[in-house]
């Protein structure tokens, strides 16, 4: 497999209401606070927002066709922010170094854009990969 220190900048979006009423079917967390702008706003949100799931599964098939599925030895997310309606995800990557054991680190971000063109880190990542150089094919 050929790497890059970074991979090119993917957008996915803009995310609407009904791409999380059908994630929620899709994974069975029917939380109103997803889909219900009544509940959402008593909880104190001010709008319904994504599952953090969702965006981690976005993440997720971003970095399998970056470091190859087969070759993706672990992934983890941390959540920062939450993703609103209308906003677009900008998921990006880089190569940071290589485990003890030859697997190659990388670092995983997904901002989002809001439609007025404000950004902000909604979930960080990790991930391990064997990766081979095209000398090593």
């Amino acid at each position: 497999m050929r790497t890059r220190t970074a991979a090119a900048e993917v957008r996915v979006g803009p995310l609407t209401r009904t791409d999380f009423v059908r994630y929620a079917g899709a994974g069975g967390d029917f939380n109103p606070i997803h889909h219900d702008d009544g509940f959402a706003a008593s909880a104190g949100y001010p709008s319904v927002f994504g599952h953090g799931l969702l965006t981690a599964g976005i993440l997720s098939g971003f970095v399998c066709d970056w470091l190859g599925r087969r070759n993706l030895r672990s992934y983890g997310v941390r959540y920062v922010a939450q993703v609103w309606p209308g906003d677009t995800l900008i998921l990006s990557g880089e190569i940071t170094g290589a485990t003890e054991d030859g697997l190659a680190r990388a670092e995983l971000r997904v901002e989002r854009e809001s439609p007025d063109g404000e950004r902000a880190v909604v979930l960080r990542g990790t991930a391990t990969a064997a990766v081979h150089t095209e000398e090593e094919k």
